[in-house]
C-alpha cells in the first residue's frame, strides 16, 4: 500500500544487519545506531545469544589485543574492552571486534 512507513527495525536488528559479514567494535557499532557503546555492549550479548542458536549463522568475536607487548586476549568471555594487559599492565588495549557470518550449508 501507497503511504505505509516501514517497520522501524530494534537496536538488536539494526546491531545484526550491521555485523553481517563484516567486523566492528562496539564504539563504531554505537556511532552508527546513535547509542551509548554501554548499551550497545548490552545488546551485543542478546544478539551473541540469538545468533547462537541460530544454526545458518555465528558470531564472530576477534579478542582485544594489547599494541605494547602483542598479548591476544584469547579467553577472556566479556564482550567489553579489557581495561589493562595481564602481561605488561598498558592501558591502550585495542577494542575487541564483533562480526556474523554464515555458516556453509
Amino acid at each position: 500500500m501507497p503511504g505505509m512507513l516501514p517497520v522501524p527495525r530494534t537496536a538488536r536488528q539494526r546491531i545484526i544487519e550491521l555485523l553481517t559479514d563484516t567486523r566492528l567494535s562496539s564504539r563504531q557499532l554505537a556511532q552508527l545506531i546513535g547509542l551509548p557503546e554501554r548499551q550497545v555492549e548490552e545488546h551485543l550479548a542478546h544478539v551473541a545469544k540469538k545468533i547462537g542458536r541460530d544454526k545458518t549463522r555465528r558470531f564472530i568475536l576477534e579478542p582485544a589485543m594489547c599494541p605494547t607487548c602483542d598479548f591476544i586476549f584469547r579467553e577472556r568471555t566479556k564482550l567489553t574492552r579489557p581495561s589493562r594487559c595481564p602481561r605488561c599492565r598498558g592501558e591502550g588495549i585495542s577494542a575487541p571486534r564483533y562480526g556474523i557470518e554464515g555458516l556453509p550449508t
